[in-house]
């Protein structure tokens, strides 16, 4: 695991987006795992502005919320739309979102597991963290070997939702995910992390122990896990020295 520290989101997005840029330059054909949120906002727009070809490229996207229409505002799918597919040349075949309306969502969800293995796995995953350390909609206590599913929320990531929906009671109370075990077939996972909210969650995932109870530690046991951190959320972080003296003394050939 690789903890990169920046004293702000912006500086750690700029070089999070230069991994991701690399990746897309060096393997037009890479398949990426996307996040969706407040978190990778900024990503996104960094690599709009970087006019990369995308057009060999394929994607997967994390999850969706159980019943919302694809146009629905709140949706996964309008999110990704309006902050990324609608300003690159990604082809729509190659878009992969789970349907949040699907009639039969246990064969919906051994589809998506099937798409993926028949894509070639996902080269990069794309991650943000909740504030009690869910990656995906894998809440505390998930299976750290769960495949896509169906999940239902925790009432604390009800409240997190509340503000897209108009309040939490209106919230979907379920939704379908990738499992971390999907996740942790990515060849490599690249966590962002924002704000003292995150804090108390990175801390445990990075310096505490590997636990359902904080799904995202579970990245330390992964051959390839990056995470960019801002100053507030590795606060609570024990060894900061040591991972900012890793990064800044990197040789030459590892540096992006």
């Amino acid at each position: 695991m690789e903890i990169i520290i920046q004293p702000t989101l912006e500086a750690a997005t700029a070089i999070a987006a230069r991994l991701v840029a690399a990746l897309l330059r060096e393997k037009p054909r890479a398949v990426l795992g996307l996040a969706t949120g407040s978190t990778p906002l900024l990503l996104y727009r960094e690599l709009v502005q970087m006019k990369l070809n995308w057009r060999r490229a394929t994607t997967f996207n994390l999850d969706e919320y159980v019943s919302l229409a694809p146009d629905h505002p709140a949706s996964y799918h309008s999110f990704m739309r309006e902050n990324l597919f609608r300003h690159v040349n990604l082809r729509a075949k190659n878009i992969h979102i789970p349907d949040g309306r699907a009639r039969d969502i246990p064969a919906l969800c051994e589809r998506y597991e099937k798409e993926i293995h028949k894509a070639g796995g996902i080269d990069l995953q794309l991650l943000g963290i909740g504030s009690d350390g869910h990656i995906g909609f894998n809440e505390p206590s998930s299976s750290l070997a769960s495949r896509t599913r169906m999940k239902t929320l925790t009432e604390r990531t009800l409240r997190d939702n509340a503000r897209f929906f108009g309040g939490a009671a209106r919230s979907p109370h379920h939704v379908i995910t990738m499992g971390i075990g999907t996740i942790m077939e990515a060849r490599h996972c690249l966590l962002l992390a924002f704000g003292s909210k995150k804090a108390r969650a990175i801390a445990g995932a990075v310096e505490g122990p590997v636990t359902a109870m904080n799904p995202a530690s579970v990245l330390q046991l992964h051959p390839r896990a990056t995470l960019f951190l801002d100053e507030a959320a590795a606060a609570r972080l024990k060894m900061k020295r040591y991972y900012r003296w890793v990064f800044e003394n990197k040789p030459a050939w590892q540096k992006f």
